[in-house]
């Protein structure tokens, strides 16, 4: 049931109609996280997914992205910066480039992490994992016209004070 839900959803959000959702998408997530206390998200029923703490690169400020994300057998987790296919690279790329240290809520759970850009060859060995849990995933990489930063969100120890 949830692989063929996924499949539709997957269809839907590559196509024009992702124009429509993606605005109304992130911020209807990031408003029902917070008055659900990090309960709910909208995704979390359909796919796995976490809320990404980081700093930003520019600011210096904490920024809250909710995120389909690739639980790995270790513990951690990969996440894709696809941005629903659209040509730019989405902020929290750029945040976690420039500050690899972050947080992440999954289930309920806050987790210190730290993220790792993957290389092309490591990148080109993790797209049939994500393509496993959202089909056709790799699509956007066409409509985006870009290469899409994947990164490896390992655990840490957590240290004292702000991401």
């Amino acid at each position: 049931m949830h692989r063929s839900i996924r499949a539709v959803t997957a269809a839907l959000m590559r196509s024009p109609v992702r124009h429509v959702l993606r605005p109304l998408i992130t911020p209807f997530d990031r408003f029902l996280f917070r008055v659900s206390g990090g309960r709910l998200k909208l995704s979390a029923p359909m796919i796995p997914s976490l809320t990404l703490f980081t700093t930003g690169a520019k600011t210096g400020l904490r920024r809250e992205t909710p995120l389909m994300c690739f639980p790995r057998p270790d513990g951690g987790w990969y996440v894709a910066g696809s941005n629903f296919g659209l040509p730019r690279h989405p902020a929290w790329t750029a945040n976690l480039i420039a500050n690899p240290l972050a947080e992440v809520h999954y289930r309920r759970e806050t987790v210190p992490v730290r993220a790792t850009l993957l290389d092309p060859r490591q990148a080109e060995d993790v797209w049939p994992v994500l393509e496993r849990q959202w089909p056709r995933y790799r699509d956007y990489e066409k409509t985006a016209r870009r290469d899409i930063r994947i990164f490896a969100l390992d655990r840490r120890q957590a240290a004292p004070g702000p991401v």
